[in-house]
């Protein structure tokens, strides 16, 4: 992958956060990667005080006015110099990249939303769990899914894995051979990863399965009885070409077909095989498309034990 690489970094300073940080060093992003931290101070700024208007009459400023400026001008300078930590952090892991940082005041579920509609970056890397400045939440559930499910771009809600030294990175990926799969594939396609890495394309069937012979005529469907496990080997077959795509970049990859709850099947997956990312797309077709509907994104992004990376393209969004 070759083209630059735009990745916002919400940053709180707390443990989750700093994960996030590490996190990136197993998320196979490119050299040419323009990284821009963002923290925020979740704190009202009252307006501005002009004492300078008339010095014959001077302006009555309320104390509380005055408390209230006070605390959002520290609270900034301390998002601010956490903000700059990170970056800093960032470019001593990857002193090619192009790091900035910013910190301001709003609500920081929609300030993350605000900055990417405005910055446009390809993927929003965030903490599962942290604090605000000012000792409340910053990026606890219900924050993460709202930016999950409203960003335009891709989300990583990043957690850290124990990592023994002779493992590999392993890969999760769920297909349903929707294009919202297909973009994950080819977003873990585009990246750059260590040799020996592995990939699991992981399909949760469910009664049948709608299968497009040809990619160029949707309108074509063949359904195909997927609850009997004589049937897996065709279902298998739609998967290969993703399959051989992963394997064209170097990676490891191999096909796994589970029957179940989609949710609990790729948590479960992941969990035994230790993964230490999960890619999705936000939502599926019918057939076998309860394995990738938002609600179950949202679920796996939630409650896996290893990095979730929810991926959009802007031309499917």
């Amino acid at each position: 992958m070759n083209e630059q690489v735009k990745i916002l970094i919400a940053y709180d300073g707390s443990e989750c956060a700093g994960a996030a940080l590490e996190d990136l060093k197993s998320a196979g992003l490119p050299k040419t990667t323009e990284a821009r931290v963002l923290s925020l101070a979740d704190v009202f700024v009252p307006p501005p005080i002009n004492e300078e208007i008339d010095n014959t009459f001077p302006m009555y400023v309320p104390a509380g006015l005055r408390r209230a400026h006070d605390l959002a001008e520290r609270k900034l300078k301390e998002a601010d110099d956490m903000a700059k930590w990170a970056s800093e952090q960032i470019k001593k892991s990857f002193p090619e990249w192009h790091v900035h940082h910013e910190a301001f005041a709003d609500s920081p579920a929609w300030a993350i939303i605000r900055t990417a509609d405005q910055w446009k970056p390809d993927l929003i890397v965030m903490g599962a769990q942290g604090h605000s400045v000012l000792g409340g939440r910053l990026i606890l559930g219900s924050v993460s899914q709202r930016v999950l499910n409203e960003a335009g771009c891709s989300v990583r809600i990043a957690r850290i894995r124990p990592k023994r030294v002779d493992s590999p990175i392993r890969l999760l990926i769920g297909v349903d051979n929707s294009s919202y799969s297909r973009a994950a594939v080819e977003a873990v396609c585009r990246r750059q990863w260590p040799s020996g890495t592995e990939v699991r394309l992981l399909a949760v069937v469910d009664t049948v399965m709608a299968i497009t012979p040809d990619p160029s005529q949707p309108q074509t469907l063949k359904w195909v009885e997927v609850g009997d496990e004589n049937n897996w080997d065709e279902v298998r077959q739609v998967f290969q070409p993703s399959a051989d795509k992963l394997r064209s970049a170097g990676l490891d990859a191999t096909v796994m077909i589970r029957r179940g709850n989609p949710t609990a099947q790729i948590l479960e997956e992941a969990e035994s095989w230790g993964a230490h990312s999960i890619f999705l797309g936000p939502k599926g077709t019918r057939g076998i498309d309860r394995l990738l509907l938002g609600s179950v994104s949202s679920a796996v992004s939630a409650r896996a034990h290893c990095s979730v990376e929810v991926v959009r393209t802007r031309s499917i969004v």
